[in-house]
């Protein structure tokens, strides 16, 4: 086998890898934003007032995800992100 054949067999191994590393980052991200659309827009739009017949610290629930609620998640969210991400990277070997 020539060192030239063995250089397009590497080359497409990468962009193999370098594609499924993208795939898997898409899929975390589209998960981690639908909980965040549900989250913000679910709970503290369309269904806001059925969530307020419960109360939470005192607050209306739905009244609390609108306002402090969706804000945590989105915070919960970005912590749940960078942890996610660093186990991809160690997984597909693209660590800093």
């Amino acid at each position: 086998m020539n060192s030239e054949h063995k250089e397009t067999q590497g080359d497409d191994a990468e962009a193999t890898a370098r594609i499924a590393y993208w795939k898997a980052n898409l899929r975390l991200l589209a998960k981690l934003l639908a909980v965040w659309f549900i989250v913000s827009f679910g709970f503290g739009i369309l269904l806001v007032d059925w969530l307020n017949q419960f109360h939470f610290f005192g607050f209306k629930l739905g009244f609390w995800f609108a306002q402090q609620g969706s804000i945590y998640v989105f915070v919960a969210l970005i912590f749940i992100y960078a942890l996610r991400m660093r186990r991809l990277d160690r997984e597909f070997g693209v660590e800093d």
